[in-house]
């Protein structure tokens, strides 16, 4: 786990002193994670942004979006649910629980990045990003439900959930790598060509949410509105984008074969491509079988792995080696650790 310094007993008026004014640095101070635990530590977050966006999507599938009628108390008279409000009440108050699961991984990953020696600043405000990210969301969550689950902001709700997960996904793969300035390692024109995918991607995932808002599921057994589209039409617009996502997908993979790439950026392509084909797979399946609620849950599943897949090919086009200049601590933490505390 790491080094945790020994203390005495006439260190603990001062311990407490710097707990309150920092914690953080007084945590980071007295501890020094190993790689390992910074690394499961960013992981943890990364699998709760993803986890977060499946019960999200049960609470939807199940109808039980309004399951707590307002927010942030469950109703106007309790902070949590009835016996009254049944299933419904559960399964949404216990996705508002999961908040606070996230939040706790989110803290987790802090703390450890803070703490790694030597101090990462880049890091380290990954993992702030995510908190922030983490706290709007809860906002906009708590918005949804006082809007009576209005569609553009449950999508608005979806992206920016998706935005934690690229977030997280970064601060995970950096926790792998040094500090050094990064260095391609394929060419522009690959580099190009992967941008455009990321933005096919993009685009993708947020046209989804208009198939979703236009759809049967509108997350609640009473009358919802929905975006005034055709299903149909948006439905088929989702999948021409993703056939252009897997088509530039099967050609990156060519022409990082033909440029004789490394074998870290082909393998990251590779599993895209099968990512992407289990996600098609159920997609046409429910499509042609009227949106079964377990199949929509799968390919909202589907949608967080294949963004993080999409992000993880674009992170393998350079690496980042370690850096021979230790950055500085904070000026809190390196006074603390002068003290001998």
């Amino acid at each position: 786990m790491g080094h945790v310094p020994n203390l005495t007993p006439a260190d603990a008026p001062a311990d407490a002193a710097a707990a309150v004014r920092n914690p953080l640095a007084f945590i980071a101070a007295r501890w020094t994670p190993d790689p390992r635990t910074v690394q499961r530590a960013a992981l943890a977050a990364l699998v709760m942004s993803v986890v977060i966006v499946v019960t999200g999507g049960a609470v939807r599938l199940t109808g039980s979006g309004l399951g707590c009628p307002t927010w942030p108390k469950c109703t106007d008279d309790s902070l949590t649910t009835t016996s009254a409000m049944g299933v419904h009440g559960v399964i949404e108050f216990g996705n508002r629980m999961l908040t606070y699961v996230l939040c706790a991984a989110v803290g987790w990953a802090i703390i450890a990045a803070r703490s790694e020696k030597p101090y990462r600043r880049g890091l380290t405000r990954l993992g702030w990003a995510q908190f922030w990210v983490v706290m709007g969301n809860a906002i906009l969550g708590g918005i949804v439900v006082l809007v009576g689950l209005n569609p553009y902001t449950v999508a608005a709700h979806f992206l920016l959930s998706t935005a934690l997960i690229a977030v997280a996904t970064v601060m995970w793969q950096r926790t792998r790598e040094g500090d050094g300035p990064a260095r391609p390692l394929v060419g522009t024109s690959v580099r190009q060509l992967v941008w455009f995918l990321v933005a096919a991607s993009v685009l993708l995932i947020a046209v989804g949410t208009v198939v979703t808002g236009s759809g049967p599921h509108a997350g609640d057994s009473s009358e919802v509105e929905r975006m005034p589209l055709d299903w149909e039409t948006v439905s088929k617009l989702h999948a021409v984008l993703a056939w252009i996502v897997v088509t530039l997908t099967f050609a990156l993979w060519f022409v990082l074969k033909a440029v004789d790439a490394p074998k870290g950026p082909l393998h990251r392509t590779r599993d895209l491509f099968l990512v992407l084909l289990a996600q098609g797979v159920i997609g046409y399946v429910q499509y042609f079988t009227d949106l079964p609620e377990l199949l929509v849950g799968l390919h909202m599943f589907g949608s967080c792995l294949v963004w993080i897949a999409v992000l993880r090919v674009l992170l393998a086009l350079r690496e980042r080696p370690e850096t021979d200049t230790e950055v500085p601590l904070p000026a809190q933490a390196t006074s603390s650790l002068s003290a001998g505390i």
